[in-house]
Parts: C-alpha cells; sequence; structure tokens
C-alpha cells in the first residue's frame, strides 16, 4: 500500500495507524517510508539545492527501492528485504537488516511522489492524502524548525523547493485521480475519505497480487 500526500500532510501518521488494525485482522505488517531511500545530496542537489525540478526528478533512488524492497515483495519475489539504504540527515548509506517478510504481510509505505509512473505498477492499494499548501507550511512551522534552524528558513525551503517542486507532481502526474482513496485532511480530528473505484482503469496500469 502507497500512502502519497505532499510534504507534512499526515502520510506517516496515518501509515502508523494502519498497523494495529491490520495486526489485528492476522496480516504481518511490513513499514518503510521513502525517506529511507534518498539519494546522495550530490545528487539531490546536482541541479541547485533549491531547484523544484530537482527536488522532483531527483531526490529518490527508485533502483535501490525496487531492488531490496518493492521487487523482493512483489509477485514472484523471494520477500528477502531491506526497509532503508539511506540517512539523509547524515547523508550516508545505511546498513538496514535483511529480513524475510511472512507470507501474506502487508508493506505500509509512505512518502512523496509515490504514485509517480516509475513506482505506480508495484503498488496495489494507493492513498493520497491531501490538504491544502496552507495547512501543511503551518504544520511544517512546527515540525521543521529543528531541521533547518528557524522558521524563516523553513518559509523558504518550501517556497523556493518544496511547495513548487510538489506543484509540479501534483500537476504532472495527478496523483489524486489516481489514487484508490483520497483521505481530505486540513483538519485530522474530521478527516474525509473519497473512495475512487475507477483509478486502476483511468491510470492504465495493471496490477497483479504479491506480498505486498
Amino acid at each position: 500500500m502507497a500512502i502519497d500526500g505532499v510534504s507534512v500532510v499526515g502520510k506517516t501518521v496515518l501509515a502508523d495507524e494502519l498497523v494495529a488494525p491490520l495486526e489485528r485482522r492476522g496480516r504481518p505488517v511490513i513499514r518503510a517510508s521513502i525517506d529511507g531511500f534518498h539519494n546522495p545530496r550530490t545528487v539531490r542537489h546536482r541541479l541547485g539545492p533549491d531547484s523544484p525540478k530537482g527536488y522532483l526528478r531527483d531526490s529518490f533512488n527508485d533502483e535501490a527501492l525496487r531492488s531490496v524492497l518493492l521487487d523482493p515483495l512483489g509477485p514472484g519475489g523471494n520477500r528477502t528485504y531491506r526497509a532503508a539504504v539511506f540517512d539523509f540527515r547524515a547523508d550516508a548509506v545505511v546498513e538496514s537488516p535483511v529480513r524475510t517478510a511472512d507470507p501474506g504481510a502487508v508493506l505500509l509505505f509512505d512518502g512523496i511522489f509515490l504514485l509517480r509512473p516509475a513506482l505506480a505498477a508495484h503498488w496495489d492499494v494507493t492513498v493520497f492524502v491531501e490538504a491544502s499548501f496552507e495547512t501543511t507550511l503551518s504544520r511544517a512551522l512546527v515540525r521543521d524548525i529543528p531541521l533547518f534552524g528557524s522558521a524563516e528558513a523553513v518559509r523558504e525551503r518550501y517556497a523556493v523547493r518544496y511547495i513548487p517542486g510538489e506543484t509540479l507532481y501534483l500537476e504532472r502526474e495527478r496523483p489524486r485521480e489516481r489514487a484508490d482513496v483520497v483521505v481530505l485532511n486540513d483538519d485530522p480530528a474530521d478527516a474525509t475519505l473519497e473512495w475512487r473505484t475507477d483509478a486502476h482503469e483511468r491510470d492504465g496500469v495493471s496490477r497483479t497480487g504479491g506480498t505486498r
């Protein structure tokens, strides 16, 4: 299951909250995030640290994500996987443990840009979490100050790189229309679900079941 959406929209919280209900139904859960599959900073910033296009195109190592996680957990995979390969804060490779998924395990995978064509065929169920950029920026001003050092630095980063890059993604890939489920999450206490049962037919992607 892919849980997609822009930064600070509530993807990780939603994925974490889905673990217990799935486990109560007897399904082992694998939790992972796109944050464990960043490219090194030299790759992420090769178009410049402020480039929205670079943010969309160069942030993540799709090849590693497919080879160590999505392919092993997909149809015909050997169920032997790693949940992360890179720590973007340290800008360093990580040696995460090699594990073997139980039969019938569910991968709950959260992150931005997950419904790009390069990854779309790997998901059995897709969720798009939606909120306004005004809402997500207000959340970023709480969450990201330790990372960037000040509210002003957070505002500048989002205004110059993140929000423009995410807008490119929304306009080019139209993830809201591709998703099976849309979660309207401006107010988490009053979130709303929209089921989009025609998403698979509309995006033209064939999905077959596996250990995901």
